[in-house]
């Protein structure tokens, strides 16, 4: 069976699925003044701070990675079809942050990536589907597009049982 690619055929895009979302807990403990770990209920943990704390990553910079990583993710699939799966890419997101309105008004996915072994018409089917793939099943851009609701926090005194400073709150409560 031969598999029709071309831009408008919808079969070109079935290999960028929309992965499910863990359910997994997420949580941060504070170690320090304005700095924090973050732990997933898997062991992955992350150390997040202001610039001055040195090694850590400011929550501004884990958007951006989450926005680029997300990209990647997303159109890794289109991308190593037609290159090879041990293709080599780096993606920044440099753009500057507002400082009166302290957001970042704009996020610009830029893709570092050799394409020079490709035609004009199968570079151009190969972003338009990596984009496409980009557009579909990236969690964190579509989040950001969308303009997610963020409620004001909630403020709970911390449960009797919960083991602190071990990073994993008892029961996996975040």
């Amino acid at each position: 069976m031969t598999e029709d690619t071309t831009p408008e055929t919808p079969a070109a895009d079935a290999e960028a699925p929309v992965t499910p979302s863990p359910t997994d807990p997420l949580w941060v403990e504070r170690t320090g003044s304005r700095t924090y770990r973050g732990y997933s209920a898997r062991g992955a943990s992350v150390e997040v701070g202001p610039v001055e704390a040195g090694a850590v990553f400011t929550p501004g910079e884990l958007l951006k990675i989450a926005l680029a990583a997300c990209a990647g993710m997303s159109s890794d699939t289109k991308f190593a079809r037609v290159l090879g799966d041990d293709y080599r890419t780096t993606i920044r997101v440099e753009d500057p942050k507002d400082l009166d309105e302290d957001r970042y008004p704009v996020l610009t996915e830029r893709f570092e990536i050799d394409l020079s072994g490709l035609d004009e018409a199968a570079r151009n089917k190969t972003l338009l589907l990596a984009q496409r793939s980009i557009d579909r099943a990236c969690t964190v851009g579509r989040t950001l597009k969308a303009g997610a609701l963020v409620p004001p926090a909630v403020f709970d005194p911390p449960a009797p049982d919960t083991a602190r400073g071990d990073g994993d709150p008892a029961g996996g409560r975040p």
